[in-house]
């Protein structure tokens, strides 16, 4: 049975999470790795296939490359389709230096078995999880979508070590948040009741 106080600090850790983009270069121990994928398997699953495995990526070196292998795509991807709010993504991509990981300190793939119909699904449940773990564990997180790329290139699959039954649903970065702008403001939700 959860305790108010317990309640309250769910709700905190909730409403407070936001996605990092600027990270110390401190290190993040082992264990509070393993915490956060204790806490991203604790999610729902669809008849209770749990379909994830996870890689852990430190090799700082292996981030830059798949971050390179990915900014070229992206920039030609971004060219074509454009979109709003995509300028100073594109922008970002184009500097040499700009690494689509943003200097985070680890990386964690969240691999979905690809013979589970609700892989996808039950895949972002953990990593919801995970994120909201990290953040009561004063470390930052961020989804990095577009470096589900890495999935085209064969070489890069095989240093990270990603098997061929599995695919990445959701490239996560940790670490610990170096200064940040304050968190956007939510939109009020759009709500219907049916009585």
């Amino acid at each position: 049975m959860m305790t108010d106080a317990e309640s309250i600090e769910i709700f905190s850790v909730i409403r407070e999470r936001r996605s990092v983009r600027n990270y110390t270069d401190r290190d993040v121990p082992d264990e509070a790795l393993r915490a956060i994928i204790a806490a991203g398997i604790q999610a729902p699953t669809a008849l209770g296939l749990q379909p994830w495995q996870f890689v852990i990526v430190k090799d700082r070196a292996l981030m830059r490359r798949a971050s390179d292998y990915c900014k070229p795509i992206l920039i030609e991807k971004i060219g074509e389709e454009g979109g709003a709010g995509t300028e100073e993504f594109l922008e970002a991509l184009k500097n040499p230096a700009f690494n689509i990981f943003y200097n985070a300190p680890v990386l964690i793939l969240v691999l979905g078995a690809r013979e589970a119909a609700s892989s996808f699904l039950d895949c972002a449940l953990c990593a919801e999880n995970m994120m909201l773990a990290a953040w009561a564990l004063g470390m930052g997180s961020c989804w990095i979508g577009s470096a589900a790329l890495i999935q085209q290139n064969p070489d890069l699959l095989a240093a990270l070590k990603i098997p061929d039954d599995h695919q990445i649903v959701a490239p996560l970065i940790f670490g610990y948040p170096a200064p940040l702008s304050p968190k956007q403001v939510r939109r009020e939700p759009r709500i219907t009741w049916v009585p």
